[in-house]
């Protein structure tokens, strides 16, 4: 069993009220806007969490919605994979001819993030969760 579980999605958004309201009436996610301070970055609340914002029910994921202006080359969904440590992940992406977009950034209460292309041009991003 692999130590880098998907732990959450991305999608991106043209129109916040439109992607929130369709995703709450298709499926009853709850979305909520995380705030300027975070680019009004969605969360989607898939599962049901903890006091933690952790999935209660192992093998579920919640999600999130960026806004594609913010990040026009980042066009299609993605996922989040939980790595034990950034620079070690950093090093295999890159010895494995990937590509990386960026600098981990810290992620207030969550961790250090950074996204990747893989060897398909797909982007991915990494994330060493906070202790």
């Amino acid at each position: 069993m692999s130590n880098n579980p998907v732990v959450h999605f991305e999608m991106p958004y043209k129109d916040p009220k439109r992607v929130s309201e369709f995703y709450q009436k298709v499926f009853g996610w709850k979305m909520v806007d995380a705030g300027e301070q975070m680019g009004h970055y969605l969360l989607a609340e898939t599962a049901e969490t903890d006091d933690k914002q952790m999935v209660k029910t192992p093998g579920t994921i919640n999600g999130g919605f960026y806004e594609l202006k913010q990040s026009p080359q980042s066009k299609e969904p993605s996922v989040v994979i939980s790595v034990p440590d950034m620079k070690t992940a950093i090093e295999n992406v890159k010895a494995a001819d990937g590509e990386m977009l960026g600098e981990p950034t810290n992620i207030p209460g969550i961790g250090l993030w950074v996204s990747f292309k893989d060897s398909e041009g797909n982007r991915v991003s990494i994330l060493q969760a906070s202790n």
